[in-house]
């Protein structure tokens, strides 16, 4: 519940999902077995990357965008430490950016998981 966005009912949702996080090799594979990877449509070397795949468990990747969402409305209010969300979201939709702070989220709950540590809130570099 520490990470921005992961609130009680999510915490709760991951830890019965995901009963051994070990399974999963890494983190974009918890990532993509809740269902927050592009659609890969690819032939002849040439890469084409579409929507979330929507694969896998609805329930964790609805409550995991909708943490998202939380975070960037809170973030276009107060500021944020993470210069790479303010970037994304002016390249990109707000939804989209969601779904990416999502599976980046997916993917630091992997990471916690797996190796037992806190979550640490990122520091600002100094100039």
């Amino acid at each position: 519940m520490a990470i921005p966005g992961v609130g009680p009912l999510l915490a709760s949702a991951l830890v019965a999902s995901i009963a051994d996080p070990a399974i999963f090799k890494t983190g974009r594979d918890l990532a993509a077995w809740i269902g927050l990877v592009p659609k890969q449509n690819s032939s002849g070397g040439k890469e084409r990357l579409g929507g979330i795949s929507r694969a896998g468990n609805r329930y964790l990747r609805q409550m995991l965008v909708v943490g998202a969402m939380a975070v960037i409305r809170h973030a276009e209010r107060h500021g944020t430490k993470r210069a790479w969300l303010l970037q994304l979201l002016g390249r990109r939709a707000k939804k989209v950016a969601a779904v990416a702070l999502a599976n980046k989220t997916a993917r630091m709950v992997w990471a916690m998981m797996t190796s037992g540590e806190r979550y640490r809130e990122p520091t600002v570099a100094a100039a």
